[in-house]
């Protein structure tokens, strides 16, 4: 039996978990994504193609996380979430690291395989810690908290990334960035006191449901039965197909058509990162968690009407024969579209019981990498590759245009159709099944 803290902790110990969590959650983006930065300078030291390239950054990286996904959620459901957590960290960090000493294509994918797995580990146990450390009411902007380790990390990845590249190379990056996320595990192993499960349970039985696992078949089922959980996961990873797209392609789509250094390259995208992301994360938290108390499903319809805002913007990034306009145009979407995290996470999370959050968190995080790692990448790759006899450098543009525009259109009618589950009155969020 997992031991658990019996006391309801102060606020000062609450944030000071959710900070922590954020760090992880940064890290685990960092180590994913600092490739992005890093593109040109791999391409052109082991001669690979786009598609090679989008095979590195999205597809080595999916094939174990998918694999051993919802494993992981499992996992997080019936033990220490906290040491579930250090190892993981621990794990896909020193995996990063490695990535600095690949010899060529397969090594580095490889490498990019240990990632994955690592990272499988990560969410489950941390969204679920966060649900017994806040209560429904405020889980929104714990949420949009959290979810700034989404625009930190890449923010650590670019603009550290791109000024350790160019005066260190690509391979000392991989391990500079890549180990301190080791003491990152250590520190969460000695700091963070596993909570109980049914703290904010409302009935004895509700308590005793909160800490007794049911069989996999039965848990599987009750979230395929789950219509508000179902339906925003999907609308969640088809949103999430241009973020994933952007994040790996913009910097090198920039390189290309502006010719600008890798340093620059970095800090530019790592401004645009924390003007953009970070008051969409917040924002979006808060304004949602205002908004539900009014009527639920406003968490859902925000989520529509925001993603709309933000596709002219990043089509107009695509298309901008200016890198100031361009990055204004992303910085912009991308704070739109980024402050649908906290949102879509409280929402997935408070319908499901206690036992299921961290299956739930590892189908949701499972269903967003593979649409937005494993194929995305690798499509936007195979048509810039199809597409650069015509098109030259912009064959990279117009392949993320065509991702960009299917991946939002997709998501809004999907947060619409997720909006019909969600109960129309001012009530906590429950499972809601077919």
């Amino acid at each position: 039996m997992v031991q658990h803290a019996a006391a309801v902790p102060g606020n000062t110990y609450r944030y000071f978990i959710l900070f922590m969590l954020m760090l992880t959650y940064m890290f685990n983006i960092t180590d994913r994504m600092v490739m992005s930065i890093l593109i040109e300078d791999i391409k052109a030291d082991f001669v690979l193609s786009d598609t090679q390239i989008g095979l590195l950054a999205g597809t080595a990286f999916t094939i174990f996380y998918v694999v051993l996904g919802i494993p992981a959620g499992r996992l997080a459901d019936r033990t220490n979430r906290k040491n579930m957590l250090a190892i993981a960290v621990s794990l896909w960090s020193l995996m990063a690291a490695l990535c600095g000493v690949a010899t060529g294509f397969w090594t580095l994918f490889l490498a990019r395989l240990g990632v994955g797995v690592g990272e499988s580990g990560g969410n489950p146990p941390a969204t679920s810690i966060i649900t017994n450390y806040f209560d429904t009411h405020e889980l929104s902007r714990a949420m949009g908290i959290f979810s700034l380790g989404a625009a930190l990390g890449p923010v650590m990845g670019f603009v550290a990334g791109g000024l350790l590249a160019e005066a260190y190379g690509w391979r000392w990056t991989f391990i500079i960035l890549g180990l301190p996320g080791v003491v990152l595990g250590a520190i969460i192993y000695l700091t963070i006191r596993e909570p109980d499960r049914g703290r904010f349970s409302k009935s004895e039985q509700e308590k005793a449901k909160a800490v007794t696992q049911e069989p996999f078949a039965k848990t599987m089922a009750s979230l395929w039965q789950n219509r508000i959980f179902v339906r925003v996961v999907m609308a969640n990873a088809l949103g999430i197909i241009a973020l994933y797209g952007f994040s790996i392609w913009l910097a090198p789509i920039l390189m290309r058509n502006f010719e600008i250094p890798v340093s620059q390259v970095g800090i530019y995208l790592g401004i645009a990162w924390i003007a953009g992301g970070v008051p969409g994360m917040l924002l979006g938290g808060y304004f949602t968690d205002w908004l539900a108390l009014r009527n639920p499903k406003w968490r859902a319809w925000y989520s529509a009407i925001v993603i709309l805002i933000s596709l002219p913007l990043l089509v107009g990034c695509l298309l901008s024969d200016n890198v100031i306009l361009a990055l204004v145009f992303y910085t912009l979407g991308y704070a739109a579209h980024s402050s649908t995290q906290g949102p879509a996470i409280a929402m997935m999370q408070s319908s499901v019981s206690p036992t299921e959050r961290g299956t739930a968190s590892s189908i949701a995080g499972l269903a967003a990498t593979f649409l937005g790692y494993f194929i995305g990448p690798a499509v936007v790759g195979a048509l810039s590759d199809n597409l650069v006899g015509e098109y030259g450098t912009m064959s990279l543009n117009y392949a993320m245009i065509a991702i960009t525009v299917f991946s939002l259109i997709t998501a809004i009618f999907a947060y619409l159709y997720a909006a019909k589950a969600v109960p129309g009155k001012e009530t906590l969020l429950s499972p809601q099944t077919v």
